[in-house]
């Protein structure tokens, strides 16, 4: 599999989930690489920004930000060697997350179950943007979709990002909530179509400020939680950035 890099590692780590449904929870993270979308406000695009490729994102016009280079990103890891990486700690709960961990989900499927049954996890919840349809062999094996179907301002085509047959899929799972990503007031609009045409349920609904540092998280979340009050929606902060700060392995 292609799990992303850090410090010549596989990025696996224990901390509480700092976003979503699971907000507060002691969870295992393994972050996986490459992603089939590219936004520009991603505060993961070591995983798909690659050198050579044309996208855009909000850092590049911070010095000394550059496109990264696969070989120095991506770690080729076996069932095993994550097997014995994600043992090492002493929690029952895995958060899959991205890039977009469905690209791989073939193998993926086959890591969740040698994991259920050596009894090593309990709980696993995966991240997605909604835009890949689970194969039944993963869908067996997870417990929760934390999904995250991506607006206008990420900055990606609306053919990319928006895949009804697929959205429709996850909006009758009993295992998926749906989390957005809010960037401006005006944003609500594109919430609530997606919401009236995929009759997804208020109470499966959350939005969370964008932003990567506490001051930016603090202005949005002035508005965000008044539009949460008054549509009955849910609520998340970004608590991993008041936590640690905009950090990786954290």
């Amino acid at each position: 599999m292609k799990i992303a890099k850090l410090s010549g590692n596989a990025e696996i780590f224990h901390t509480i989930q700092g976003e979503g449904k699971s907000s507060g929870l002691p969870c295992i993270f393994l972050r996986l690489s490459l992603c089939n979308l590219h936004c520009t406000w991603c505060d993961t695009d070591y995983t798909w920004n690659w050198e050579g490729t044309p996208f855009s994102h909000v850092n590049d016009t911070q010095p000394g930000y550059k496109k990264f280079s696969k070989e120095e990103q991506i770690l080729e890891a076996g069932i095993e060697y994550l097997l014995e990486e994600i043992s090492k700690f002493n929690c029952p709960n895995l958060v899959v997350t991205g890039g977009e961990p469905l690209m791989q989900q073939k193998d993926l499927a086959v890591l969740l179950q040698a994991l259920r049954e050596e009894k090593i996890i309990e709980h696993i919840e995966i991240e997605t943007n909604g835009t890949l349809m689970p194969i039944a062999d993963l869908d067996l094996q997870v417990d929760q979709y934390n999904v995250s179907p991506k607006l206008t301002n990420s900055g990606n085509p609306d053919k990319l990002r928006i895949r009804p047959e697929i959205l429709d899929w996850f909006a009758r799972s009993p295992k998926a909530n749906f989390k957005f990503v809010c960037a401006a007031p005006k944003d609500l609009y594109e919430i609530e179509e997606l919401i009236r045409s995929f009759g997804i349920p208020s109470n499966k609904v959350i939005l969370m400020p964008l932003g990567t540092s506490i001051d930016s998280l603090d202005e949005r979340e002035k508005w965000l939680t008044e539009i949460c009050k008054n549509k009955g929606f849910r609520f998340s902060d970004r608590m991993h950035i008041r936590l640690f700060g905009n950090k990786r392995g954290v």
